[in-house]
């Protein structure tokens, strides 16, 4: 496994979790952070052994409390633009992996972490959570695919509102929105997001990833969603996983998947 200066990495039966480690700065975002987020990432694709992850933040105050103010006080128009093509390169990483990978959102989760929760799968958050694209309030907007995916997950109106006011939201109003899929006390955050992974990891891989890719098709412009999702269920049904599924479905007993 890679040396990070900036992450931990806990692989556990089969879960990766990836703790931003930077506690005193509230978990913030800097380049070199992003850049460890990308190795960390590729582990989750390249390693066999990882079957799903979870980001989360260090200590009890922030997920992610935003990226680096003094790097981005130094941008101009041409390193602006580079800057957040690197962000955004890495969070769709996170986006169309084809393991699931959940945030588990333990306090603080603005600009850019709110931007990397998004990127994940699911969003599981504690109760004293906060939510926020607060990006207006440095002259800037979110540059890390924010405007993209906040109006994906809440609707155009609640987007614009919650980007153009720089307000933060309880995690109690996230889940209403649909923003977060859960909330729960802090002591139970690590416990739920593992519960929900280990359920999704006893079905088969192969079609979990085609899921993954379907949704994601729904908002790509250039994709017929409706011939992904055929062309997947297609290839679901040449898997020795689908034919393990069906027979232990007709012999009443659990399937054994393989990912093959």
């Amino acid at each position: 496994m890679a040396t990070y200066e900036n992450l931990l990495l806990d692989l556990q039966n089969g879960i990766l979790v990836i703790t931003i480690n930077r506690a005193e700065k509230m978990n913030a975002l800097n380049i070199d952070t992003v850049r460890e987020i990308k190795h960390a990432v590729q582990q989750v694709y390249d390693d066999a052994t990882v079957k799903a992850a979870i980001f989360t933040g260090a200590g009890a105050k922030a997920f992610v409390a935003g990226a680096d103010i003094a790097e981005i006080a130094e941008l101009n128009d041409v390193t602006a633009r580079n800057f957040a093509e690197r962000g955004q390169e890495v969070f769709s990483m996170i986006e169309t992996c084809n393991k699931p990978i959940i945030a588990a959102v333990n306090g603080f989760a603005l600009g850019g972490g709110c931007e990397l929760a998004m990127a994940c799968h699911m969003r599981i958050a504690t109760e004293n959570a906060r939510f926020g694209q607060p990006e207006v309030n440095l002259g800037v907007i979110p540059g890390y695919g924010g405007t993209q995916r906040l109006t994906q997950l809440v609707g155009k109106s609640k987007a614009m509102e919650l980007m153009m006011t720089g307000d933060m939201i309880t995690a109690a109003e996230a889940k209403q929105l649909g923003l977060v899929n859960h909330v729960v006390a802090p002591e139970e955050l690590m416990e739920t997001a593992t519960a929900i992974l280990q359920k999704i990891m006893s079905k088969a891989p192969l079609a979990i990833g085609l899921v993954i890719e379907c949704v994601n098709a729904v908002y790509d412009k250039d994709e017929n969603g409706y011939q992904t999702e055929a062309n997947s269920f297609a290839r679901c049904c040449t898997s020795t996983d689908f034919v393990e599924g069906t027979s232990a479905f007709l012999e009443k007993r659990k399937p054994v998947f393989t990912g093959n």
